[in-house]
């Protein structure tokens, strides 16, 4: 009885749900059980003499799956004599020694590390004559067939909810073939290739048919990144527009993904729609500004009748009646906002998100980039420099590999000229520029620039950083530029220790000793940059809490930056800002030249870097007057860490 409870209590909660989905805490447990599952699967074909048949996916879903087959060979004699693979997809044109070919990733990650007969891999072929493709394709279908299909085939996902590369608008039966690569797909491989100009067109993938056909499906997916492409895939409606979704057609798929992925599926978004929840303060909090936003009401008019008709009727029996919910929830919306991020001196606090004491707070906001600190929280920055407090700002990275190579260029010519124009010996500069314009003329996509084109990159955003730091009002002697060696060492070495970038942290932080620590958490951010940054403060902050007693009165605020904001329930300070801060804002972030009109890395945002931050800030202060708070220009919004002791 009690196991069918639970099992009625599943499918409730899975309603909304397609086709099955495993979740993990993290993507490492997920990959080691995969990996598991696939060397059980091995193993069983060599105790009956058969040939288990693989199909492997690319890209960064499936590396800890790889890695762990490649411990288990090593470690407990996994053997891949029986195995044959086939690979989903290939870039078209590429050279199989490219660096970004799918030939070298699989060598890389998996072939070169256990005992694969190297006839027995398969992957599509990028050097093939297009003529020569199509009767090609077909013989990879019919190798397949040879084999009695693939027993269990390994997908990731794109963020168009392509598996292989078949894109928006592939058919459910489609074969093996050349495909033309969205415009989104070539968009998230940009990084890879050193810009989307340099990213192939074209590839050559298995079909959607050809992947349906396998006896076992297993679709992997980490991340926030992947939430929004999962929701659609596991929860929506079949469509060729997110070919991902022909997978509700199989009785052989599951879907393995980690909690991150998993935050949108409505069992954990909207839970009150699926079942009964444990009305915590917060979740009270997330549904009635969900209600607001759905119904377009403000909070202080919802209704009982609301409650009941949107899956809430428990919240509104067991803590209504519903207006003192509204109240509720009102009023701690109306206690995040603050003209004073620094705390206000000589006031009462206990309905403020910051503390009043002390009066002069020593504030240090770390930028990944040297422009994320005004692009996000220009407003704020500007108004503790203001109001009097300490303020401190820390660049954590060069941004070298931001800059044009032109713009390196133009900046050596000035020199030159100004040189000459003094009188000075400017042989040295003539020299550099001769072999810069050589080495840009030559240079492969993705290619790392020398040392020497790196340091002038790197001096061309450090000017702009302290124009635009001395803009929000900064001494220039609180203004640090912490270079985190990082950010080089990643571009040429593949495992990258951040030991001494932590130790560079926590001498910075011991030296500052700041009451408010302001630190970037978009990892939306299309480099990656900002997630080892925030994950370098932290592990500096966690053992400095265990010897630093200054720490006890350190609070980390996090802020998002030009791709996402936080969600209006997720806000614990918002800033308001007035016109006047906002063209402020904007003009700092102006002088940041090399950023702007076009961006190395712009990611999918056609927008200019001032444009998204304040059209994010606008969309901010519109909801929360929607909500029915305050009208504000703009509003800058944060969220305060919480520290497990």
């Amino acid at each position: 009885m009690e196991y069918n409870m639970l099992k009625l209590n599943l499918l409730e909660e899975t309603r909304y749900e397609k086709v099955p989905v495993k979740i993990y805490s993290d993507d490492t447990g997920a990959s080691i059980n995969v990996a598991r599952r696939i060397a059980e699967l091995i193993k069983n074909k060599q105790a009956k003499g058969e040939t288990a048949v693989l199909g492997l996916a690319t890209g960064a879903s499936p590396i800890k799956v790889y890695k762990e087959l490649v411990r288990l060979h090593k470690e407990e004699n996994l053997s891949f004599k029986n195995v044959v693979t086939f690979n989903l997809d290939e870039y078209y044109p590429i050279q199989p020694d490219a660096e970004q070919s799918y030939v070298r990733f699989m060598k890389e990650q998996l072939f070169d590390h256990v005992d694969i007969d190297t006839a027995n891999v398969n992957i599509p072929d990028g050097t093939l004559k297009q003529e020569d493709i199509a009767a090609y394709c077909l013989a990879y279908e019919q190798k397949i067939n040879s084999y009695g299909g693939i027993d269990l085939q390994v997908l990731g996902i794109g963020r168009t909810g392509h598996i292989g590369f078949n894109e928006p608008g592939s058919a459910p039966n489609s074969g093996t073939r050349l495909v033309t690569l969205n415009d989104l797909t070539r968009r998230d491989a940009s990084k890879d290739f050193g810009g989307k100009e340099n990213v192939p067109k074209k590839a050559i993938t298995m079909g959607i048919g050809t992947i349906f056909k396998a006896k076992e499906i297993i679709l992997l997916a980490w991340n926030g990144k992947k939430a929004p492409i999962i929701k659609k895939a596991v929860e929506g409606a079949i469509s060729t527009e997110v070919p991902a979704t022909f997978l509700q057609m199989s009785n052989n798929v599951e879907f393995v993904i980690d909690e991150d992925a998993a935050v949108e599926l409505t069992r954990f978004d909207i839970p009150w729609l699926v079942k009964d929840c444990r009305w915590t303060d917060s979740l009270t909090k997330k549904a009635v500004v969900w209600l607001a936003k759905t119904l377009g009401k403000p909070i202080l008019k919802l209704t009982e009748a609301d409650y009941n008709n949107n899956g809430m009727a428990q919240l509104a029996t067991d803590f209504g009646p519903v207006y003192n919910i509204n109240i509720n929830v009102f009023n701690k919306l109306q206690h995040t906002i603050t003209g004073w991020p620094g705390g206000k001196f000589n006031a009462d606090d206990s309905q403020r998100p910051e503390r009043a004491l002390p009066q002069v707070k020593r504030s240090i906001v770390f930028s990944p980039h040297p422009d994320d600190d005004v692009i996000s929280m220009g407003g704020t920055f500007i108004r503790l420099a203001d109001q009097g407090h300490e303020v401190h700002v820390a660049y954590q990275t060069s941004g070298n590999t931001a800059v044009w190579d032109e713009d390196a260029l133009r900046y050596v010519e000035f020199a030159m000229d100004f040189g000459q124009a003094q009188g000075q010996d400017t042989t040295y500069l003539t020299n550099l520029y001769a072999t810069m314009k050589e080495f840009f003329k030559t240079k492969k996509p993705n290619q790392s620039d020398p040392k020497e084109i790196r340091t002038i990159k790197g001096l061309i955003r450090k000017g702009e950083a302290i124009a635009g730091a001395r803009l929000s009002g900064l001494r220039d002697e609180n203004i640090h530029f912490m270079d985190l060696p990082f950010y080089d060492r990643g571009k040429f070495e593949k495992v990258v220790s951040y030991e001494d970038d932590v130790q560079q942290t926590m001498e910075l932080l011991q030296q500052v000793k700041p009451h408010q620590i302001f630190a970037a958490s978009d990892f939306a951010d299309p480099h990656g940059t900002h997630k080892v940054c925030f994950e370098i403060i932290l592990e500096a902050l966690t053992r400095l809490r265990k010897t630093e007693g200054w720490t006890a009165d350190c609070w980390l605020w996090l802020y998002r930056g030009a791709w996402h904001e936080f969600e209006i329930h997720e806000i614990e300070m918002a800033v308001p800002l007035s016109p006047q801060e906002v063209e402020r804002k904007r003009l700092a972030i102006f002088k940041h030249q090399s950023q702007k009109d076009l961006p190395v890395f712009p990611g999918d945002d056609a927008r200019e870097f001032w444009v998204r931050a304040e059209d994010r800030t606008r969309e901010t202060a519109r909801l929360y007057n929607a909500l029915g708070l305050a009208e504000y220009e703009a509003i800058e919004a944060f969220v305060k860490w919480k520290f497990e002791d």
